[in-house]
């Protein structure tokens, strides 16, 4: 059987996430870790979960087409405030696409979304609190800065719900929803990316740790 060119992001996505570096062991004495400050889940939350739902929102299970926009690799941790690991921890990720246009029945001009991108994605995190995600650069749309909702849930009950947001982006400062965080947590919800070297050509990359308190 051929095998097409779209599944080889999709191993390498998985190896990353197993191989790269994603947190330091934490030091004795050392300070607690702030928590990630909760935000709204929003309107676009899953009416229902799609059947293609895991962790690479960039190529739907059984098409050919690859989403539109910059292939973005999301990884990191699910770690306490004391800094220590949570393993099996659900970690759910959706976003708009390209287009700026939410797989949700509420949304306008839905019919114009682009078919190609999962738009919701989930996941598990590892013994060492480690996830990974391969989406697409979050865009903006009116009203909004670009952002990626995110919600977790700990096998021992905690959940956190969030939004995860691109450091430098000058619409930051005027998102109603990014402003309303305290100037001394907004750096909790930042994502810096770079270039994916070493995992994707083109695409690009970036580590964010989802800490729960």
């Amino acid at each position: 059987m051929t095998r097409h060119n779209h599944d080889l992001p999709r191993r390498r996505l998985l190896r990353a996430g197993a191989l790269l570096p994603l947190g330091l062991a934490w030091p004795a004495g050392a300070q607690a870790l702030v928590a990630t400050p909760g935000q709204t889940e929003g309107p676009f939350y899953p009416v229902r979960i799609p059947d293609d739902s895991d962790n690479d929102l960039v190529q739907v299970r059984g098409a050919e087409a690859r989403a539109l926009g910059t292939v973005t690799h999301l990884r990191g941790r699910v770690l306490d405030t004391a800094g220590r690991s949570i393993s099996a921890a659900r970690i759910e990720i959706w976003q708009c696409d390209a287009r700026g246009i939410y797989d949700h029945p509420g949304e306008r001009g839905r019919d114009r979304r682009d078919q190609a991108f999962q738009g919701f994605g989930q996941t598990a995190s590892g013994g060492d609190g480690g996830y990974a995600f391969r989406t697409i650069r979050p865009v903006a749309y009116p009203g909004r800065t670009p952002h990626i909702h995110v919600k977790v849930s700990a096998p021992d009950g905690r959940k956190l719900t969030s939004q995860i947001y691109l450091a430098g982006e000058p619409q930051n400062e005027r998102d109603g929803l990014y402003r309303g965080i305290p100037l001394a947590l907004r750096e909790r919800v930042l994502l810096r990316l770079e270039p994916a070297h070493g995992i994707e050509p083109g695409a690009l990359a970036g580590t964010f740790d989802i800490v729960l308190g």
